[in-house]
């Protein structure tokens, strides 16, 4: 596949460079809709973006990654109304709690709707979402207008990058399309929690 280097930061949301934005989502869309893998900075850490409906996609971010199917990926949007078909029930308060979080650097743990595909359902029946707040992630769900997967962009067990230039070179070969940008500046990746107890995976 081919693979374009595509320019994002916090400056282009000016006039003058809007119109190049629109055309790097687009050609990151693009790539989604095809099956491809965009490289994207997010909250805290580069991430490996798939569409999440994609088996074959989601199949080739997992060996990127050299990671176990059976462990899950996070699939993220920029609308809770997006994830909602993926999600089981929980009750109100619980939801309410994930809600009060989103948008945000947040992601929480859910059992799966009987319509999530099984591929996103890893080997415990539940799935990690979150509502980003990161402009161009955010950006990206709005343009692809679905949920994607978007996991660190580091080989299984390897610390997570924080800026492009520690992501692995021969893991960058295998993405289709780069939108480069800045993180939010997290100091670590997302905190992630099991949204029917309130604890804490990660933190």
């Amino acid at each position: 596949m081919v693979r374009v280097r595509l320019v994002w930061r916090q400056e282009s949301s000016r006039p003058e460079v809007a119109g190049a934005l629109m055309d790097a989502l687009a050609n990151a869309v693009a790539a989604l809709r095809e099956g491809g893998i965009v490289l994207h900075p997010t909250e805290a850490v580069w991430g490996l973006a798939c569409a999440a409906d994609n088996q074959a996609a989601v199949a080739r971010v997992y060996a990127l990654k050299q990671r176990p199917q059976g462990k899950g990926l996070i699939v993220i949007a920029n609308t809770f109304e997006t994830l909602r078909p993926l999600l089981g029930r929980v009750a109100g308060d619980r939801m309410r709690a994930a809600l009060a979080t989103w948008p945000g650097p947040h992601t929480w743990v859910f059992p799966v709707s009987a319509d999530c595909p099984p591929w996103l359902a890893g080997d415990r029946g539940s799935i990690a979402v979150r509502v980003s707040a990161h402009a161009l992630t955010r950006s990206l769900c709005a343009a692809f207008g679905g949920a994607l997967v978007s996991t660190s962009a580091n080989r299984s067990g390897d610390p997570p990058p924080r800026s492009l230039g520690e992501v692995e070179p021969l893991l960058r070969e295998g993405v289709t399309v780069t939108l480069d940008g800045d993180t939010d500046g997290l100091d670590r990746p997302t905190p992630i929690r099991n949204v029917l107890t309130g604890d804490f995976f990660r933190d």
